[in-house]
């Protein structure tokens, strides 16, 4: 796969997102700002219902905000682009199309490079998901893991400048996350392409994350943003390092305060899954 030396930043600048429901406006973000640095991998973790998925639409195209700027590169985001492509919860695979043909749908639909070249992306890119021997297997002749193997295999290769990932494992077992994690990891490390994760998982959030950022309740804004210096490349033995759970241990506390809430506050507690690790 050919290395995309260009590397984007997006850049959420004081944003404000409110939904009209009738008579009544639910503001779910409130002067929300942070950026996702350009080859960093950004990991966003809240409170359930605090706007996530939001801000990947946000970030997308998909929506505009209230007031407030989201910038990539400087620029305005105005609409969806191939620029940046969302890696969704939900599989969607084309059924009709096998894993190669899969793959190969975005470069041959924007004709963007010979398709000699996207063929050989496309079983380079099959081998490192370990998926070369199931090339002409169909959607549903594979699991839920391979399935989102091949659906980041066919968002790198369109060599985005961002990808944005809507909390992509979620539903898998966990033996599966894991190897899921595994993959991921693998191949932003070896692309160093600019990454926002979303997930509702503590361990997974660390796990992955150059910066970690925090999400207070709804309307929501950002608590707080972790480094997160472990040594890169990554591998589940991170676990039990000391630097790990010190991380672990702050980010759990900044997340039990939103939980919690303040002395009198009637808001319900939200749901988060914080790990077992």
């Amino acid at each position: 796969m050919v290395d995309r030396n260009e590397k984007s930043e997006v850049i959420i600048k004081n944003v404000t997102k409110a939904i009209q429901s009738k008579k009544v406006q639910t503001v779910i973000l409130q002067h929300c700002t942070f950026t996702v640095e350009a080859g960093k991998l950004t990991v966003l973790i809240g409170p359930s219902g605090c706007g996530k998925t939001t801000l990947i639409n946000l970030m997308a195209g998909y929506e505009t905000p209230s007031s407030g700027e989201v910038l990539m590169d400087g620029k305005p985001i105005s609409g969806p682009n191939w620029e940046r492509l969302v890696v969704f919860q939900e599989v969607a695979l084309f059924p009709w199309l096998t894993c190669y043909e899969n793959i190969m749908f975005g470069p041959l639909a924007c004709k963007c490079v010979p398709e000699e070249i996207a063929h050989h992306e496309t079983l380079a890119l099959l081998e490192k998901i370990g998926l070369s021997d199931f090339r002409d297997k169909y959607p549903s002749q594979l699991s839920g893991g391979m399935q989102r193997r091949v659906e980041l295999a066919r968002a790198l290769i369109n060599k985005p400048k961002v990808m944005l990932m809507d909390e992509p494992f979620r539903g898998l077992d966990a033996m599966t996350r894991e190897l899921m994690q595994e993959y991921y990891l693998r191949l932003f490390e070896e692309t160093q392409t600019t990454n926002f994760f979303v997930t509702s998982e503590m361990d997974e959030a660390l796990f992955l994350a150059d910066r970690l950022v925090v999400m207070t309740n709804r309307p929501s804004k950002v608590k707080k943003i972790l480094h997160v210096d472990l040594p890169r490349p990554r591998n589940f033995e991170i676990y039990a390092t000391k630097r790990y759970n010190e991380l672990k241990q702050e980010a759990l506390e900044l997340l039990y305060e939103e939980m919690a809430g303040e002395p009198g506050d009637n808001r319900c507690c939200p749901i988060l899954s914080l790990g077992s690790k």
